[in-house]
């Protein structure tokens, strides 16, 4: 039995002090972390919310969020603009926003899209996280058989995957942006994919969208097509970035990333790092206006 739970946190602060001294310059170490002293949630500020992996076998956008968060935390403090949007904004960054389905694609099933929810009265198993959503649910895009790829689940925001997210962006109040991740058709599209219609501020959406695609498009290439999702791709719904947008999240936008089939979601490893370094100038166009444009 532990005596005095006190003393073996102040033994373990103790040593917290003394790896974070002596391996200061190292690399990661467990034995050496920040308190929770020492972290800010940020108050209330305006936010940014930025996710990945939503569908399991889009490995190349969970690698993407990753190098995206390293690079937003090693330019603070030295790109003036990074710098400018983290001391006005928050980064609230997922990188992989279905572990459960992540796994089981690196494990059993290499193409495995879905949650890994059991479904009642059904031996399939798993819901699209990308149709679960609360825009137009239910709707065309989405299946109501439990064995597709795409099925739309039991209910809206069924999947804790979904209502976690859900209940943050409400819960913080102040969320300005909404960007997710997917792969793969090199795609920057907005609202609405639920819906053939155009959004309310459909010439900014645009108009940032376009400077963003050209951006990537800058560094090695990688050309992107830019408009709505419905007219973009296809007719989907229950998806996130039209359930962020009417919520009242004007900057809601979604990157289908590299390639255009020749390797689909089977992306060399190759590839990682420019489809990530690439993102980040399209990213950051989005993040310098969501700052410069307040509301």
């Amino acid at each position: 039995m532990i005596e005095d739970v006190q003393v073996l946190l102040d033994k373990e602060n103790e040593e917290m002090l003394f790896n974070q001294r002596t391996e200061r310059n190292s690399n990661f170490n467990f034995g050496a972390y920040h308190s929770l002293e020492e972290f800010s949630t940020g108050g209330n500020k305006p936010a940014i919310w930025l996710d990945a992996g939503i569908h399991a076998r889009e490995w190349v956008t969970q690698a993407t969020a990753l190098w995206t968060a390293n690079k937003i935390a090693s330019d603070y403090g030295n790109d003036p603009s990074v710098t400018s949007i983290l001391d006005a904004m928050d980064i609230f960054l997922l990188p992989v926003t279905n572990p459960d389905g992540y796994v089981f694609s690196q494990t059993s099933n290499r193409m495995w899209r879905k949650t890994r929810s059991k479904v009642s009265g059904s031996l399939c198993v798993g819901v699209d996280p990308n149709r679960n959503w609360d825009a137009g649910f239910g709707g065309p895009g989405a299946s109501s058989n439990p064995c597709s790829d795409s099925y739309h689940g039991p209910s809206a925001n069924s999947e804790i995957e979904v209502k976690a997210i859900v209940d943050f962006i409400k819960t913080h109040g102040n969320v300005k942006a909404f960007i997710t991740l997917h792969s793969y058709s090199q795609l920057l599209m907005f609202p609405y994919g639920y819906k053939c219609t155009t959004p309310d501020n459909f010439d900014e959406l645009d108009e940032v969208a376009q400077k963003a695609a050209q951006l990537v498009t800058s560094l090695h290439g990688t050309n992107y097509k830019v408009g709505p999702i419905c007219s973009v791709i296809y007719q989907a719904s229950g998806g996130s970035i039209d359930w962020s947008y009417d919520y009242g999240i004007k900057y809601s936008f979604a990157f289908e990333l590299r390639d255009t089939g020749r390797y689909g979601f089977l992306l060399p490893a190759k590839q990682i790092l420019p489809t990530a370094e690439e993102t980040w100038l399209g990213l950051k166009a989005i993040m310098e206006h969501v700052r410069d444009h307040p509301y």
